[in-house]
């Protein structure tokens, strides 16, 4: 196999493939999509299905699961974690090692700190000093 793609082999037993992106050394499944602006650092994962926007940062060791969403601008920090089918809005920022768990949404500008966990299916939407506001 060329340099440019790697084969891991997932929980499951299936192989997946990855390769790098052209913007940064994160890898990225086959059937993801992220546009050639975004910035994928190398360790972070993006599984297949997941789409990340234009300008979008994902740091070292972040892990982006199938069919999540992430918005242009937004920033995931290191070792975050971005669940099944979640999504995250336009210029949002999610912390170090924060947990965002299936389905669930970030809103557009939220800030969501370091070592936060955030239920699955629960809607996010936060002041701009990373305040949670009632929903």
């Amino acid at each position: 196999m060329g340099k440019n793609y790697i084969d891991i082999e997932n929980d499951q037993g299936a192989t997946l493939r990855y390769r790098k992106h052209a913007n940064g050394r994160g890898l990225v499944a086959h059937g993801a999509k992220v546009h050639p602006k975004a910035h994928i650092e190398a360790g972070a994962y993006i599984e297949p299905g997941a789409r990340i926007g234009a300008g979008a940062t994902i740091a070292r060791g972040a892990w982006i699961e199938p069919d999540a969403v992430i918005g242009e601008g937004a920033h995931i920090e290191a070792h975050a974690h971005i669940g099944q089918g979640a999504a995250i809005g336009d210029n949002a920022y999610v912390g170090v090692r924060t947990e965002v768990g299936a389905g669930a949404r970030i809103v557009r500008g939220a800030r969501i700190g370091d070592d936060e966990t955030v239920a699955a299916g629960l809607t996010v939407a936060t002041n701009p000093k990373g305040l949670w506001l009632a929903a």
